[in-house]
């Protein structure tokens, strides 16, 4: 075992392998939102070609929505601002890199002419107003 971590090397490393970049609970639910709301073939998965790889690309509008979540992103929910006990510099090193990346890719896209919504995991668990802000997004 490494410092303060519960887990041996290689537990940890079969821990952090778990975690999805792509095709996400939250990102599946956002898709489902959006082919209820009758955008089911307008867009792209992970658009390579952008900043950032977007989650989801509506080249035709010009728009991307990235689903972020809420630790990897340091978003300020109770979730988001939660510290990790064990390997905290690292962890409030790489959310901080994080946050700055993310930063940049919004200014990159919005240079490049494209809008972009950041959805947050949070925000997947109050479908209704999701819904709202989704279709709002692109009608506008």
């Amino acid at each position: 075992m490494t410092g303060a971590d519960v887990f041996t090397s290689a537990q940890r490393s079969a821990v952090m392998r778990a975690v999805k970049s792509a095709n996400t609970a939250p990102e599946r639910i956002v898709r489902a939102l959006l082919c209820e709301a009758g955008y089911q073939r307008r867009y792209r998965l992970h658009g390579a070609h952008l900043p950032g790889r977007p989650d989801l690309v509506f080249s035709a509008l010009r728009k991307a929505v990235f689903v972020h979540g809420c630790f990897w992103h340091g978003h300020d929910c109770a979730r988001g601002a939660r510290a990790p006990k064990s390997n905290a510099a690292y962890w409030r090193a790489k959310i901080t890199r994080n946050k700055q990346r993310d930063r940049r890719v919004l200014r990159a896209l919005r240079a490049a002419g494209w809008r972009a919504l950041v959805v947050w995991e949070c925000q997947t668990r109050q479908r209704d107003n999701l819904r709202r802000r989704l279709t709002k997004f692109l009608a506008d």
